[in-house]
């Protein structure tokens, strides 16, 4: 891995926290990701599953967590299988986990081979009552290839019929979406990187350079840092590409006078960082660019101060509605007839501002978290308003990531990333 090795306390910790809600004389079983083929002999970049990574630190391929903390015996309470490596593997992919150096990334002793899990788990479930799956429930989920995960619970449920079946993800939901103080470090360090990497651009962006061009840059500049990359797959939206809201293309020219969306992150150790800003082509927004921009910025100020414990989620957003309407107001988008006139299930704003203004952030970018339960500190959140207009070619978003406190205004991960107009302006004219 290219990060630096995480302690394996915050994984000890995260499996007490799983275990401790679990109901009694149960087992969970955690599966990693498959490498994904694309044809011939190629596959997709190995990326690890987050909940085995969440329970134990292990980034590895064809590796399985079993937890059971009502065992008969201690070493049977939390095992580790894993793909057993060998001279061969070493020389054609690099050597894997050894028993020892698991132990040293996740705090768990018992380790065996992948050949034993069959054997192990048909033990267990001989003294268990319940097996705890682990099925994706996030409400941005759509899944069409079958996971590992899914194979194994297929099998699990036709090799055990008569044991009871309970979910894990809605434990998983409420653990992860609290961070431990390790967590935040981590979505920090990521956040120090996306910086880096915004810093490099505004001396290198100018009229008729491309937005591969500025993908490139970041890339390098996160690379560098340590990073695997994107958080996700970035978004160099000039001009009118702007408003479209996921455009992923990154193939156009940016020209004088346009500005640039950018919404672009780096990950470090598997966590995401989820930046946006928007830039000025030239150096400099006309007057027209610089009222709408001052808008979101507004917007996003007043939003994320009403990040507090106890906020709902679904209500938090239709104070912003207000927020961004009042705005939109006094830009000559909206005027009073048609907020008047507006249908309650489509407010006037979503006109110029379609999408949602913060969601959880963690190991995904859109983390687990339940949204009909009350915020509570160290839950970490995006706050990204924008204002879209596609008769003037341009949309501007300003997204910052923001940890609640049990007291006082969220703290911004990335209070060092320029997003005021003249700072902007000033380091791209250096």
């Amino acid at each position: 891995m290219k990060y630096h090795q995480i302690n394996s306390a915050l994984f000890v910790k995260n499996r007490r926290k799983f275990m401790a809600e679990m109901k009694p004389n149960s087992v969970a079983v955690f599966n990693s990701n498959d490498i994904y083929p694309i044809s011939a002999d190629s596959t997709l970049p190995f990326a690890q599953h987050r909940d085995i990574f969440y329970l134990s630190g292990v980034d590895q391929e064809e590796s399985v967590l079993l937890l059971f903390p009502d065992a008969p015996y201690e070493h049977q309470r939390e095992i580790l299988f894993l793909r057993e490596t060998n001279d061969h593997i070493a020389v054609w992919e690099g050597e894997k986990l050894t028993k020892e150096r698991a132990f040293q990334v996740s705090g768990i002793r018992t380790v065996y081979w992948l050949q034993d899990f069959h054997k192990v788990l048909n033990e267990m479930m001989t003294y268990a009552d319940t097996m705890y799956i682990n099925t994706n429930e996030h409400y941005r989920a759509t899944v069409e290839t079958e996971t590992r995960e899914a194979r194994f619970v297929k099998w699990w449920k036709e090799r055990y019929p008569a044991h009871n079946v309970a979910k894990s993800n809605p434990i998983l939901q409420r653990i992860r979406s609290v961070k431990e103080s390790e967590e935040i470090d981590l979505i920090q360090h990521a956040c120090d990187i996306t910086e880096k990497g915004f810093r490099r651009l505004l001396g290198f962006v100018k009229p008729n350079v491309t937005e591969y061009e500025i993908e490139a840059e970041l890339a390098h500049e996160f690379i560098r840092n340590r990073s695997k990359g994107f958080a996700y797959t970035p978004i160099i939206a000039s001009g009118n590409n702007a408003n479209v809201l996921h455009y992923i293309e990154n193939n156009q020219q940016c020209k004088n006078g346009d500005l640039i969306l950018l919404d672009v992150a780096a990950e470090y150790a598997n966590y995401s960082s989820d930046m946006t800003r928007t830039i000025p082509v030239s150096g400099r927004f006309s007057e027209r660019q610089k009222a709408v921009y001052n808008a979101v910025l507004r917007v996003k100020n007043e939003a994320t101060k009403m990040l507090t414990p106890g906020t709902l989620w679904k209500q938090y957003h239709v104070e912003v509605g207000k927020i961004m309407t009042s705005e939109l107001l006094g830009l000559g988008l909206l005027d009073k007839a048609d907020v008047q006139n507006e249908n309650p299930e489509w407010p006037a704003y979503k006109k110029y501002f379609m999408h949602g203004t913060s969601h959880h952030m963690g190991l995904d970018t859109h983390d687990y978290g339940l949204l009909h339960e009350p915020m509570k500190p160290n839950m970490v959140f995006t706050v990204e308003p924008g204002i879209y207009i596609p008769n003037e070619k341009f949309g501007i978003r300003l997204e910052d990531n923001v940890v609640v406190q049990e007291k006082g205004e969220p703290f911004n991960l990335m209070r060092n990333i320029p997003v005021e107009v003249d700072e902007i302006e000033t380091l791209m004219n250096e």
